[in-house]
């Protein structure tokens, strides 16, 4: 079977149960990816939309977005390209409480190796091993 492409809206009704019948639906979608049974495909948006909406909409908690989306990041018939800069990035949107956007740049840029970062954005000053440069005025 061919691999189909994971959308947001599965995981939230997955995750948030709003809607028991396609939350029982997308639940067994997710037992057969973790079996292996059924490969999907899903892309970072999918993933910074699913945290926005669970937390902004939702209000669920850091730990529980990190544990849920971790789990499903991690099976086995997912195909999604740099999964443990996923997992790293959820990490360190749990334990710094930053944005999820910032979490997922600050796990790329240690993936680089990279330790300096422009930006205005001081969440970054909060993150160990990187530092926030601002753009000078002159050359």
């Amino acid at each position: 079977m061919a691999a189909r492409f994971l959308d947001t809206n599965i995981l939230v009704r997955l995750l948030t149960r709003d809607d028991e019948e396609k939350a029982a639906r997308a639940l067994l979608l997710i037992q057969r990816v973790e079996s292996g049974e059924e490969q999907v495909i899903t892309s970072p948006m999918v993933l910074f939309e699913a945290v926005f909406i669970l937390q902004r909409r939702y209000g669920v908690s850091r730990a529980k977005i990190r544990d849920d989306l971790g789990y499903i990041v991690s099976l086995r018939g997912l195909r999604l390209a740099n999964k443990t800069l996923y997992l790293s990035a959820l990490d360190l949107y749990v334990d710094n409480k930053i944005s999820f956007t910032d979490a997922f740049n600050a796990a790329f840029m240690r993936s680089k190796r990279l330790s300096e970062i422009y930006t205005w954005d001081t969440d970054f000053d909060i993150l160990e091993g990187i530092a926030r440069v601002e753009p000078a005025m002159s050359a």
